[in-house]
């Protein structure tokens, strides 16, 4: 499945519009779409609707589809193998762990002094 790459629209929007000589003013006024729009776009702040996403790619000339990317399929138990891991990971799987165990532990002494 493929999905928007709001860092592959940013970083395209921007090199055009340079490679183009254009402020971002200058494709407002030729896109309709307002200049603070524009920027969020190239911060990745900001998803167009289509409208606009249709103006950007004709006055940059690029296609809407090349935006599109394949849709990584994650799978959250690969982060609990400890061979997938590096190091860094590791570490910050046990930081969770500890943390989760020990909300764990204050839910059940909260629950125990509520019904003394």
């Amino acid at each position: 499945m493929k999905k928007l790459s709001t860092a592959k629209l940013a970083e395209t929007v921007k090199e055009k519009r340079e490679q183009k000589g254009l402020t971002q003013e200058e494709l407002s006024n030729l896109t309709g779409i307002n200049r603070v729009m524009i920027g969020r776009i190239e911060r990745e702040n900001f998803i167009p609707s289509i409208t606009q996403f249709e103006a950007l790619s004709k006055i940059l000339d690029f296609e809407i589809t090349d935006m599109f990317v394949e849709k990584k399929e994650t799978n959250s138990f690969i982060a609990l193998r400890s061979e997938a891991l590096s190091g860094g990971e590791k570490e910050g799987v046990d930081r969770l762990f500890k943390m989760m165990l020990t909300l764990r532990q204050q839910i059940l002494l909260r629950r125990k002094f509520e019904n003394e």
